[in-house]
Parts: structure tokens; C-alpha cells; sequence
């Protein structure tokens, strides 16, 4: 008898019985396991719409939030650019928050040396500060030779991300124009 119930249970026996599920769409697929699953984002306190942040395309996400905790993210139905869509770069995003390699402090090594170092974020935005300005400093160009005024500096310049959407990409040319730069480029164009 238990050899019998068995083999009734095995999913193939299910779709073959007369008047069963010959397609495997229903019952026949079914299994107290699979009756004994619940979506991820079933214990989510709030969803937080968001933007994938790895290219330029602008995906939209749902992000499904229980505290402070990021358990499930998807693509958003709603957004007109992926309408719920994501590619295997977007689909990988909750990896940047909790993945196990994530980088959470600033890297720094210091110049003919082997070995990275942490650093505070102030003392790393201000390390990059100073640098900015005394290579200003250094390298400001009021005119050309010929009198013909320049105010500029060819000493540093910036490449944006194409993961930067269109509002940070605009502001970081305004700061390094605002600095005298002329070397202002975006990833996305080239």
C-alpha cells in the first residue's frame, strides 16, 4: 500500500491519472513543499521605489525593506523605462548592500607603496581637497601668451560614470568647471 501512494504521489503518476493535470499547470505540480512556500517579500515592512544604479538606462526597482534589512529587490512594473524588468546586473543589486566582499571604508595607498590603508571619509575628502587645490594652485592659467585670458588649470580633470544619473553628472561638470578644468568627460559618451 505505501508502495502504492508513492508512486500516486510522484508528480508524472499525477498528470497521467484520467481527468488529472496533463500539462503540469496545476495539482500535478504541486507538492506539500511547494504548498508550504511563501514569497520573500511577504514579511517586507515598506517598498521603496529606486533606480538601478549600475548603468545609465535607469531601470526602476522595488526595494522591499523590513527594518533596516533589504530582503528581496525587483524589477518596477510601473517604470516606463524597464516596465519591470531587470538585466543580471540590476537583478544582483542587493549583492552591493549586503554582499560578503562589500568595501565599507575608504582605501587609500599611498604613492610606490604596496599596501591599501583605511581612511575616515573626512580625512580622505580632505586629502583629495587639498590636492585639488594646490594643483589649482600650481597650474592656474590666467591668460596665454599672448594676453588672451585663459582661467583655467589642465592639471586635473574628471571622467563621470555611466552608473551617475543625469542630475550628478550635471552637478560633478559644474564643480569641475567651477574649478577651471577643461578635461570634463563622461564614460556614457565615449
Amino acid at each position: 500500500m505505501r508502495l502504492r501512494e508513492t508512486i500516486l504521489s510522484w508528480p508524472v503518476a499525477r498528470q497521467l491519472r484520467p481527468g488529472g493535470d496533463h500539462l503540469a499547470l496545476g495539482r500535478a505540480a504541486r507538492s506539500p513543499r511547494t504548498d508550504d512556500v511563501r514569497p520573500r517579500t511577504e514579511d517586507a515592512d515598506r517598498v521603496v521605489p529606486s533606480v538601478c544604479p549600475f548603468c545609465a538606462v535607469g531601470c526602476g526597482q522595488r526595494i522591499y525593506v523590513r527594518g533596516d534589512e533589504i530582503l528581496h529587490i525587483e524589477g518596477d512594473p510601473a517604470s516606463p523605462v524597464s516596465r519591470g524588468r531587470l538585466c543580471a546586473r540590476g537583478s544582483s543589486t542587493k549583492e552591493l548592500v549586503t554582499g560578503d566582499a562589500r568595501v565599507t571604508t575608504v582605501r587609500y595607498r599611498r604613492p610606490h607603496g604596496r599596501d591599501w590603508e583605511d581612511l575616515s571619509l573626512a580625512q580622505a575628502m580632505n586629502m583629495i581637497a587639498e590636492r585639488i587645490v594646490a594643483a589649482r594652485a600650481a597650474h592656474w592659467q590666467d591668460a596665454d601668451e599672448h594676453g588672451v585670458p585663459l582661467n583655467r588649470t589642465l592639471a586635473f580633470g574628471t571622467l563621470g560614470g555611466a552608473a551617475c544619473d543625469n542630475e550628478e553628472n550635471y552637478l560633478i561638470k559644474k564643480l569641475f568647471t567651477a574649478l577651471g578644468a577643461l578635461q570634463i568627460e563622461n564614460q556614457a559618451r565615449i
